[in-house]
């Protein structure tokens, strides 16, 4: 599955599978880990609306570092999360819940479900998915 494929998956899951932006990040890159989907839905269920309803950290970042650091088994994990949240931040323009749904024109600054996208590709780019 390419990643464009894995954002798509992710996208679908948060629209329609009753996920939430950290779960379907996390079922989306489900094979980067030694995790079931199940598991990883089990996982990150407290991280959505900003980091567990607070409108901290968006769900669907928190989700993508989480596999980063399943992914490099904890080594190298802080270079890879600060990659994440750069190219994340320059993508979305926030990382933040609540900076991020804030309303301008009538329209959210990054919806949802182009934060979950978003998370998958970037993964993808920083971990040479592509």
């Amino acid at each position: 599955m390419t990643i464009s494929e894995r954002a798509d998956k992710a996208v679908q899951l948060k629209m329609f599978g009753g996920y939430n932006c950290s779960q379907a990040v996390t079922a989306a890159l489900a094979d980067q880990t030694g995790l079931s989907e199940e598991q990883l839905k089990s996982v990150a269920a407290g991280f959505c609306a900003g980091m567990g309803n607070l409108e901290a950290t968006c769900g669907a970042l928190i989700g993508a570092v989480m596999v980063a650091g399943l992914k490099t088994e904890g080594k190298g994990t802080l270079q890879m999360a600060r990659r994440i949240q750069e190219a994340f931040r320059d993508r979305c323009g926030a990382i933040k819940c609540r900076d991020l749904k804030t309303m301008t024109d009538g329209k959210p600054l990054c919806p949802c479900e182009e934060c979950v996208r978003n998370a998958v590709l970037i993964y993808g780019k920083i971990m040479n998915l592509e």
